[in-house]
């Protein structure tokens, strides 16, 4: 039986608390990597691949969750998720050479976007919808997302860390940043501690592990990963320490002032979520991911030819308002179309896709970002996700989620669905 949300109210909590602390690390990570990467002389091509070894890591780990998490076990899983975490931040904090360091990245998984996509990702979303009813899910995810960007902001405002400890200690050059890293693998901890307290209820049954996904899922499924995978790419041109590069290089930005831009960003991104989940329900899901993305993408190239720090930060501050409601409304629309015993799979492949995508662009992305090119990688990162947004809802409009269609078998997701698991794809 699948479980409702008076049964499972304590794994949701847990994974809410994991959410937000693994969140807060990754953007610590996200806007420190590209200010310690360069206090470390490492710029270019080589800060580039650095990024991009560990979205690798971050693909590789997301490959395992998807394939063979059900089978080893999600808390097992998780748990060792969360330890190499702790030891690649731990060789990445005590490293020099381009090599070293991009392979205490890579098996680090450290996250350059800054925001939280890695495979312990894929696991808690696929866990939550089992925790409540279809109409309660994309609220659920809603509340679960924006406690993920609360700790995106903590962890920027955070950032600004190395700059006080430079101020009021000896510490100077990398040697900030270096404990601010190992402050970062010391709250890894927390996540240990708190999957370590998850029961056997958030297990997939042993049928759901093995189960073969149906046509109309596999249909939906690479559809929406090949747009996805579009998306991601873009993304990629577009990391948060892609970004802080280049506030840092563009217009000399402080370490302290680029992460209070990002703490007040992830705070914008918050907010969204819950916005996201208010239209949605009166314009439906795919409509709140296309017509709120398109003009984040405009704004982002008003913000590559802004002529100082104060101009960029305030259109990146209406930019993030409105990018990541996206976030949980297409979380919950894959989530809706695929049977529950399918979740697992649909949000592996979703996710692996994103961050295949996001482990190829920052290389491209660092090389051009020399000299007057340095705006390149953020007006190309918009045009690709405009791109995606027309492509998306061309391909998508047609096809509702279950909770969203007025009579019941007039769209072919709800037909599959409801031949198994009753209306909205869950059993109550």
């Amino acid at each position: 039986m699948v479980a409702t949300d008076l049964d499972q109210p304590a794994e949701r909590r847990a994974l809410y608390l994991t959410a937000f602390f693994r969140a807060l690390t990754t953007s610590l990570l996200g806007v420190l990597l590209g200010v310690f990467l360069a206090r470390q002389h490492i710029t270019g091509a080589a800060f580039g691949a650095i990024v991009s070894s560990g979205l690798v890591g971050a693909a590789l780990a997301a490959i395992c969750a998807t394939f063979f998490a059900d089978r080893w076990g999600r808390r097992r899983f998780l748990i060792v998720l969360s330890l190499l975490s702790v030891g690649g931040t731990v060789v990445f904090a005590f490293s020099a050479s381009p090599l070293t360091l991009a392979l205490a990245a890579f098996f680090g998984m450290l996250n350059g976007m800054g925001k939280d996509r890695g495979a312990a990702l894929i696991l808690e979303q696929a866990v939550l919808p089992g925790t409540t009813s279809p109409g309660q899910r994309t609220q659920v995810i809603a509340w679960y997302t924006m406690l993920q960007d609360f700790g995106h902001a903590a962890g920027a405002l955070l950032a600004g860390l190395p700059t006080l400890l430079e101020a009021t200690t000896p510490l100077n050059g990398a040697e900030p940043h270096r404990v601010t890293l190992l402050a970062c693998a010391a709250l890894g901890l927390v996540s240990v501690g708190l999957y370590s307290r998850l029961g056997s209820t958030i297990e997939a049954p042993t049928q759901q592990a093995a189960l073969v996904l149906t046509a109309h899922s596999r249909s939906v499924l690479q559809k929406i990963s090949a747009l996805f995978a579009i998306d991601a790419l873009a993304g990629g041109f577009l990391t948060t320490a892609l970004l802080s590069f280049f506030f840092f290089e563009r217009f000399s930005a402080s370490a302290g002032a680029i992460g209070v831009l990002f703490f007040f960003a992830r705070l914008m991104n918050a907010l969204s979520h819950l916005g996201a989940a208010w239209l949605a329900r009166r314009i439906g899901l795919v409509n709140t991911m296309v017509f709120t993305h398109v003009p984040s993408s405009l704004l982002l190239v008003t913000v590559a030819f802004a002529p100082n720090f104060f101009v960029a930060a305030a259109l990146f501050l209406l930019r993030e308002g409105l990018v990541e409601m996206d976030v949980p409304t297409r979380q919950s629309y894959v989530m809706a179309v695929v049977q529950p015993g399918e979740r697992t799979f649909a949000s592996g492949i979703t996710n692996l896709v994103r961050l295949a995508s996001w482990a190829v662009a920052p290389a491209f992305a660092g090389a051009l970002m020399v000299g007057d090119s340095m705006y390149l990688p953020l007006v190309i990162g918009a045009a690709m996700k405009i791109s995606y947004d027309v492509l998306l809802w061309r391909a998508f409009r047609g096809l509702p989620p279950p909770e969203e269609v007025a009579v019941e078998g007039t769209n072919p997701a709800t037909n599959v669905l409801s031949s198994s698991n009753g209306s909205g794809g869950e059993k109550k």
